[in-house]
Parts: structure tokens; C-alpha cells; sequence
């Protein structure tokens, strides 16, 4: 049975080094996409630029995300890990600079967002398939949990950090690019911080499969056969794509919705990003709590089109209070729809396949700019309150059509692989 006290999963010293890395790193990619999306705004006051932004840093998840998953079931996975945060650190610095030194251009947000998207397909999925090799199996739950709540934990704090030091560091000069540099600073020092917790991680985290001779190619056929052999594992990659597809645009236009629609500054900005946050940990608490639930399948569909009809909502809302209401439930919805997607996809995975298989799902993410890009021409054409509306309508169709079509979907009650005891559990 899963054990949900969070101060058992803690007490473990690798998991909590790993843990608290991971929370730093959260930090940095929040705090960025509240600096980034301002200031590119800033310089180009188009929606369409934001998505062009956002698909450089997505391109290289499509990309590199296989080759990370093979990775991470060869290598030792603290290396990787290690390796790609101190990266991120050093072109974080040189990022920072030519911010703070004026310099900066639209050309320079897709160079760094290449790298920075590079980078995390690369180390993401050693990340994800670390886990459940630093703690026991009857506290993976837990884990997977605590997790998710160290994301969510930097959205409330992260954004609400990152707009009022920018709105203070500029003393109300909303064209100022000082108070971006300097949260650019900051965002280079938590990426260190992740890269020293890393090396008091003892175990390097070698996986099985580091012996194999295979090529990387057919690591990743292999992959790719796994999951269509397992149709559980399908029907959770499925229902985990189209969110991406038409829930998280209204991440990358809600710069845009706050200047436009609720005509807000950079602290409104950084409050709505905080609301959908602390929902966003209510939900992933809750499901942590709860633990597994019945009927799969049918909570799944349904918080996908809860998502839905709140992301229609969203595009309504006509004043800052509203929209915070509004995107707060987006917050929760969301998280318990990803945590319960997330926790369902480790358990049916065996072992010696989870970097591939979280590489996959990883992949799969990045397929968020083919919603991204007509949503925001919508945007363009019409309003970013209309492209909104729009998208909520198109993800409640599509995961109706999923539900009523996809076999793979209606196999999640499908019972998991039968997971080796810890000999904790023993």
C-alpha cells in the first residue's frame, strides 16, 4: 500500500539532496518565464513572438528528449544531472549579461531558449527515472508527489518574485530591462544550487541497461515499441498530449492576456502566475492524500474537460480578481490531472525501461507548439480573450473524441506489471 508521509521520503538523504535540487531548478524556470515573456513583450508587443519564443525552447524537446531517455538508462544519471545544471548556470550568466549591458534582442531569447530546451531533453528523463532508485517502492507515491508539489510551489513564489523584482528593481519604468537582467542573475544562482545538491547525492544512479550493447537507435525503437505494446502506457501518454496541445497555451499568452485584456503590470502578472500555482499545490496535495483512485480512465477524461471549459472561462474574464478566481481552479484541475497521469505511467513502466519511457512522455510535451502557434495567429487576428475561448473548446472535443475512439484509454483500468518488492517491503 502507498505511503503518503511525506517526512518518510524526506528522511531518505538522496532523494532529499535530489529533492531540493529539483525545487531550485523549479525556481529558475519560473522566475524565467515571467522575465522572458515581459520583457519579450516589451520589445515586440506581438502574441505571435511569445509563441515563437516558447517553440524554441519546445523544438529541442521533440528533438533531443529519445537521446535523453537513452541516456539516462546507460549513464549514470547524477552525472547528467549535474552536467546540464551547471550549463544552464553558465548560459544563464551570459544571458544576464547582455540584458543587463542593453544589448539584448528578440534573436537572443531563441538562442538561449534552443539551449535551455536542449539541455532539459537531455536530462530530464534521468531526472524523472532517478527516483524510484533512491527510495522504496512503497514510497514512490509520496514522492512523485512531493515532486510535483516543489513545482507548484515555485509557481506561487517564483513568478510572484520575479514580477514585483522587476517592478521594483524599474521604480515603474515598465521599458526597463535592468530589473530582467538582474532576475536573470538570480535564476543563474539557484541553477548552481541544483548542480551542488547533486553531488551529495551518493548513489550515481546506473541503470541496468548500462551494459547493453545495443545502439542508441534501437534503445529507442525499443522505446517506441514498449509503449504500443502497453496499451495503459499509451492511453496515459495520449490523454497527457492533447493538455499540452490546448491547456498550456494560456501559459505562454498570459503576459499578453494581462497587458491586453486586464490591461495589468508586471505585479498583476506575476499574481495570476501565483494563484494558478497555489492551486495548483491544493490539487497535487489532494491527490497525494487520496491516493490511487477507481476508475481511472473516467477521472482522467473528466479533469481534462474541467480544464477545458476553465481555459473557455479564462478567455472571459474581464478584470484581474476574476481571472485570478478562474485560473486558481485551472491551477488545481491541472495538477491533479498531471499527477494523476504521471503516478499511473511509473507504476505500469518496468524498471529497465523508465528513462525511455519518461523520455517519451517528455517528447510528447513538446508537441505543445502545433496549439500553441494557431492559437496564438487566433490571438493575433481576433484577441487573445477569443484565441482562449477557442482553445478550451478544441481540448474538451478532442479528449471527447479520444474517449469514445481510443481503446488505450479505456484499458488504463488495465492492471500494471507486477513490480519487484524493496527488501525494505519484503
Amino acid at each position: 500500500m502507498a505511503d503518503r508521509n511525506i517526512t518518510k521520503a524526506l528522511a531518505y538523504a538522496d532523494f532529499r539532496w535530489l529533492w531540493i535540487g529539483s525545487l531550485g531548478s523549479s525556481f529558475a524556470m519560473n522566475m524565467q518565464i515571467i522575465a522572458r515573456g515581459w520583457l519579450v513583450y516589451t520589445l515586440t508587443s506581438s502574441a505571435l513572438d511569445l509563441a515563437w519564443v516558447t517553440l524554441s525552447f519546445m523544438i529541442p524537446t521533440v528533438a533531443f528528449s529519445l537521446l535523453g531517455g537513452v541516456l539516462a538508462d546507460r549513464l549514470p544519471k547524477r552525472r547528467i544531472i549535474t552536467a546540464a545544471q551547471t550549463l544552464n548556470c553558465v548560459a544563464t550568466i551570459v544571458m544576464g549579461y547582455i540584458i543587463l549591458e542593453g544589448h539584448v534582442t528578440f534573436w537572443d531569447f531563441i538562442w538561449f531558449g534552443f539551449f535551455n530546451g536542449s539541455v532539459l531533453a537531455l536530462s530530464m528523463p534521468a531526472r524523472q527515472a532517478f527516483v524510484p532508485e533512491l527510495i522504496p517502492d512503497h514510497l514512490i507515491f509520496t514522492a512523485m508527489a512531493l515532486n510535483t508539489t516543489s513545482w507548484n510551489l515555485s509557481r506561487i513564489l517564483g513568478p510572484a518574485l520575479a514580477g514585483f523584482l522587476i517592478a521594483w528593481v524599474a521604480g515603474g519604468d515598465t521599458s526597463s530591462a535592468y530589473g530582467v537582467g538582474i532576475v536573470y542573475m538570480m535564476i543563474a544562482a539557484l541553477y548552481a544550487i541544483s548542480a551542488v545538491t547533486m553531488l551529495l547525492v551518493s548513489k550515481p544512479g546506473v541503470s541496468v541497461q548500462s551494459s547493453a550493447q545495443k545502439s542508441p537507435l534501437t534503445d529507442m525503437a525499443d522505446g517506441m515499441r514498449y509503449v504500443w505494446e502497453h496499451p495503459p502506457v499509451l492511453g496515459l501518454i495520449l490523454l497527457s498530449i492533447v493538455p499540452f496541445l490546448f491547456g498550456m497555451p494560456l501559459n505562454t499568452l498570459l503576459p499578453a492576456f494581462n497587458e491586453d485584456i486586464l490591461l495589468g503590470g508586471p505585479e498583476d502578472l506575476g499574481l495570476l502566475m501565483s494563484t494558478m500555482g497555489l492551486g495548483a499545490i491544493a490539487g497535487s496535495l489532494l491527490l497525494a492524500y487520496i491516493g490511487e483512485v477507481n476508475h481511472k480512465a473516467a477521472w482522467l477524461v473528466g479533469s481534462c474537460v474541467a480544464w477545458g471549459v476553465l481555459t473557455s472561462a479564462f478567455g472571459a474574464a474581464t478584470s484581474v480578481p476574476m481571472a485570478a478566481a478562474v485560473v486558481g481552479g485551472i491551477g488545481l484541475i491541472s495538477a491533479w490531472n498531471m499527477s494523476l497521469n504521471r503516478g499511473l505511467l511509473q507504476m505500469q513502466v518496468e524498471d529497465h525501461m523508465r528513462g525511455r519511457i519518461m523520455s517519451i512522455d517528455m517528447m510528447s510535451h513538446g508537441l505543445m507548439p502545433l496549439g500553441v502557434i494557431p492559437i496564438s495567429i487566433i490571438a493575433e487576428h481576433y484577441s487573445v480573450a477569443v484565441a482562449l475561448e477557442v482553445a478550451g473548446a478544441a481540448f474538451i472535443i478532442t479528449v471527447l473524441l479520444l474517449a469514445l475512439f481510443a481503446t488505450s484509454i479505456r484499458q488504463l483500468e488495465t492492471p500494471r506489471p507486477e513490480r519487484a518488492l524493496s527488501s525494505e517491503e519484503a
